[in-house]
């Protein structure tokens, strides 16, 4: 196989590349002719940043079917997002139902938490297929919970979560729910899915800028807020607002960032989530099939497209996933990462710990014949460490 010198990009998951069209272009905009801070002067450019930002809200209301969008909480990401839940609503003493497929932005704070708050953290048992155990979940919102968190797909292995199914067994438990992974590139809706709370980020399948996200909050649901200050709001007091979504966005906003991601959003919208959904479904679905034929490569998780999410971690057996991918890397120019990605617990429950996979995420700009190349590199990279190994 000849080096190719265009890039494979196949780290989506970490950050997607390249961005929707449009996307730095309404960065760049706004830097060069707005500028101004929103909400905090009568000026016209402060009224035009402040657009921006309400525009860019109500965007990603209609993409997840949130019909108020006070109810949406501009944030720097997912991480923001669910760290904002778990410090301002667990109080001392909490229990918590999550799952062993969480990624740190989760279980980092939970660990925190538990130490600080004396807190009880349940794990969920999966099945073969890496779905939630239903009978347990009963059995634990009967015991009495605080908060069930879930990332809706699994950053290691792309595996779904069957939100419905786990929605309908929470009774009066709040649900927390991480789209990181799916937010822009698989339907979620807040209503239907039976989210309480809705943390996403911008930088993923959103096609997003980085340091761009949000936090939907329920009507209901009482949290804390995580930073207070100035809002542009009620400055003659020096108690912080009460009302959404100030409350809980102190501090200026990254109106630039979420410039582009209202273009990125406008894009998705008009592309179709089912349509950009089912394109990268054919592509891991190809992936997945070829590198599964291949002696000497495991592939991890279920088998089946309608559960997995545009992920594919694999390992060579004798070798060390650092090493592949930096193969894949200097000599195909195929990104890809290697490791624990940040999900160490997951990895724990795959067997992959502590060396972790060679996760291949895709995105709505890759294409069938960037999947053949991936797969005739890792081909060959097997060979030639067979060779070496006699």
């Amino acid at each position: 196989m000849k080096e190719t010198r265009k890039i494979i990009y196949f780290d989506n998951a970490s950050t997607s590349f390249p961005k929707a069209p449009g996307v730095p272009e309404a960065v760049a905009d706004f830097l060069r002719d707005i500028g101004a801070n929103p909400g905090r002067s009568g000026h016209s450019q402060s009224i035009a940043a402040a657009r921006i930002l309400f525009a860019a809200r109500e965007s990603l209301c209609r993409l997840f079917g949130i019909e108020d969008s006070r109810r949406l909480i501009l944030t720097s990401g997912a991480t923001e997002a669910i760290n904002l839940v778990l410090r301002g609503l667990l109080p001392q003493g909490f229990r918590v139902l999550t799952t062993p497929l969480e990624h740190n932005a989760v279980m980092r704070p939970l660990r925190y938490l538990l130490r600080a708050k004396k807190g009880e953290i349940v794990l969920l048992p999966l099945d073969e297929r890496g779905r939630p155990d239903l009978a347990t979940l009963r059995r634990e919102v009967g015991k009495g919970l605080n908060l069930i968190v879930v990332n809706h797909a699994c950053n290691v292995t792309g595996q779904i979560v069957p939100l419905r199914e786990i929605s309908k067994l929470k009774g009066g438990v709040p649900l927390l729910v991480d789209v990181a992974q799916t937010a822009g590139c698989y339907p979620v809706e807040v209503e239907s899915d039976g989210i309480d709370l809705l943390a996403f980020t911008g930088h993923k399948s959103l096609l997003g800028p980085p340091g761009t996200g949000g936090l939907y909050i329920a009507e209901g649901i009482q949290i804390e807020p995580l930073i207070r200050g100035g809002t542009g709001s009620n400055s003659e007091s020096e108690e912080q607002p009460d009302f959404f979504p100030d409350r809980f966005e102190s501090g200026t906003r990254n109106s630039a960032g979420m410039a582009g991601l209202l273009a990125a959003t406008e894009f998705i919208m008009k592309e179709g989530v089912e349509s950009i959904m089912n394109k990268e479904k054919r592509l891991g679905a190809r992936l997945r099939a070829a590198l599964s034929a291949i002696e000497g490569v495991t592939v991890y998780g279920d088998g089946a497209a309608e559960r997995l999410a545009n992920i594919c971690s694999i390992t060579l057996k004798g070798v060390d996933p650092t090493e592949v991918s930096r193969i894949l890397d200097r000599e195909y120019r195929i990104m890809t990462r290697p490791g624990l990605q940040c999900a160490p617990a997951a990895h724990k429950y795959i067997g992959t710990f502590p060396a972790g996979t060679i996760r291949f995420s895709l995105g709505y700009f890759n294409t069938l014949e960037e999947v053949d190349l991936a797969v005739e590199a890792v081909e060959e990279i097997v060979r030639r460490f067979h060779r070496a190994n006699g």
